[in-house]
């Protein structure tokens, strides 16, 4: 296969946008990532955009296409790919594909996401069409819900009572909240008080307000290319050196909770692709939907070991300056998760922060980050890691 490198990336602010449509919100971050990478968009020879739910959002369905005509590309191959909260991650690795097959040398991956449309039952409800419509559906589980048995499962299986995981809980929401002061494209730029959490409103016990991510609108955009294209193009070159995939139907076919298998077995393609252990990465923008998912991600991707992430967190080992800095960004908790765009924004951090371009919220030394998105009930992990190309 080609080497494969990122030349420019974008992304909008994320948040609340009541006066711009899905298609404003790529074409924002779709012209920043062309402009980063000193091209046109006529120069895209094929563009992937990820998102989950535009068709019931926004009643728009040929979503690659329309967005590839709202920038104005030369009628390249267009294509809107799905995997729940994942989506954005899986348009980039089939544009990782198209380039590393050499099928074409300029591809565009995207994610876009106007989920605030919808009243908030009906955003639940439509959220909820992750589950399986036979065996699951029917039960009334609501993804609340299910982190809150994954919380409870976590506590049983390694003996933490709930009252102590909850404080570990409280730790990734203020740490993310207060790494998304720091961001100025995050949804929440505020930092949030241990009685701030233990006093919002519970939501499915044990998880509370502050311990779930916001629904959010926004899109985030990236132009890949191969080695000879992205030479012409910056003098800061980011490497995609492993990508993969997985998948594990939905809570039906899952044994542990705490250990969903399609995240092990993805991050581990990609570690394994890369030539890397856990070991070598640097920073992490990992799918924090809720704070207990922090927590077990950590370990599924091997930076903790099991039922031992919890006390690097409370070692401070996932600040930033601490030994491997998780969501610098603010994480979906603070940031946003814009379904579609989230894994494209996880690379837009990692790409910015591999180049020293975060400022307040650098992690000093840099040179390789690792992405994970998780989509759906466990079902659908994509997992990218990227490395400093100059």
């Amino acid at each position: 296969m080609r080497e494969v490198y990122v030349a420019g990336v974008g992304m909008t602010k994320f948040g609340r946008w009541e006066t711009k449509s899905q298609l404003e919100l790529f074409g924002e971050a779709a012209m920043d990532a062309i402009n980063d990478s000193n091209l046109k968009p006529g120069d895209i020879e094929a563009l992937f955009v990820g998102n989950a739910n535009g068709d019931v959002n926004e009643g728009i369905t040929v979503l690659g296409s329309h967005a590839a005509a709202e920038v104005g590309m030369n009628h390249p191959p267009a294509i809107k790919l799905e995997g729940a909260c994942a989506s954005g991650t899986i348009a980039i690795v089939n544009a990782f594909m198209w380039i590393a097959s050499g099928y074409a040398d300029i591809v565009m991956a995207a994610g876009c996401e106007r989920n605030t449309v919808t009243p908030t039952p009906d955003a639940t409800r439509l959220m909820n069409t992750g589950a399986h419509h036979r065996y699951e559906a029917g039960t009334g589980i609501t993804f609340p819900g299910m982190f809150a048995m994954m919380c409870h499962m976590y506590s049983h299986k390694y003996n933490i009572p709930v009252p102590q995981l909850k404080e570990y809980m409280c730790m990734v929401s203020m740490k993310n909240h207060k790494n998304g002061t720091k961001n100025p494209k995050a949804q929440f730029q505020k930092e949030i008080s241990r009685e701030q959490y233990y006093n919002s409103v519970m939501i499915a016990a044990p998880l509370q307000m502050f311990d779930c991510c916001p629904i959010t609108d926004g899109s985030a955009a990236m132009v890949l290319c191969s080695k000879d294209a992205v030479k012409k193009l910056t003098n800061k070159p980011v490497q995609v050196v492993g990508v993969a995939q997985a998948s594990s139907g939905g809570l039906s076919t899952q044994k542990d909770y705490t250990r969903p298998i399609a995240r092990e077995i993805s991050v581990q393609k990609a570690y394994k692709m890369a030539g890397l252990t856990p070991q070598d990465i640097d920073l992490v923008e990992l799918h924090d939907c809720f704070t207990i998912a922090e927590i077990v991600a950590t370990e599924g991707l091997g930076l903790f070991d099991f039922g031992k992430g919890v006390y690097g967190l409370e070692k401070g080992e996932t600040q930033i300056g601490g030994r491997i800095p998780v969501n610098p960004s603010g994480g979906l908790k603070a940031k946003g998760h814009p379904v579609g765009a989230t894994g494209v924004a996880q690379g837009y951090e990692v790409v910015n922060q591999i180049r020293g371009n975060c400022g307040a919220r650098q992690v000093e030394g840099a040179k390789i980050g690792l992405t994970d998105t998780l989509g759906g009930p466990f079902a659908s992990v994509g997992n990218i890691i990227y490395k400093r190309g100059w």
